[in-house]
């Protein structure tokens, strides 16, 4: 065990003696909130050290800290086939933006050559009247 988890240890068992002295002379709702809130610190406290013990080792690559198996030692190979799977997401991210980027050029160009090729000019797009108009179905108010 780490000396500051045996520092940790001991001053916890000596704050408990100091709160068990007392709580003899408490009320009975007031131990029994005391036990549950210890029980949850406890089963957090063992939630917490089950994670330490599971985690990777810290290994450090040249000016930096990275999380890795400690042993020291990787191949540049190693480094590459780590890498190939953000390359292969980067690479479909670009083909993806440029097939949305093609697709709405192009349907842009549709609505354009619509709108060329249509009887009305395109300023009567834009007046309020032409909207009302197209509500009512193209038909003329009587």
């Amino acid at each position: 065990m780490h000396p500051n988890e045996l520092a940790a240890n001991r001053f916890a068992q000596r704050v408990t003696e100091q709160l068990s002295v007392g709580a003899s002379e408490l009320p009975y709702d007031i131990t029994e909130r005391l036990r549950a809130s210890r029980m949850q610190a406890l089963a957090r406290r063992k939630k917490t050290a089950i994670q330490v013990r599971t985690a990777p080792a810290l290994v450090t690559a040249g000016n930096s800290a990275v999380l890795g198996k400690g042993d020291g030692g990787t191949h540049w190979w190693q480094s590459l086939l780590t890498a190939l799977p953000i390359m292969a997401l980067l690479a479909g991210l670009v083909v993806i933006n440029l097939d949305l980027d093609e697709a709405g050029t192009l349907e842009v160009a549709q609505v354009d050559a619509a709108l060329l090729a249509d009887d009305l000019p395109p300023s009567a797009y834009a007046d309020p009247g032409f909207v009302q108009f197209l509500k009512l179905g193209g038909a003329q108010p009587h």
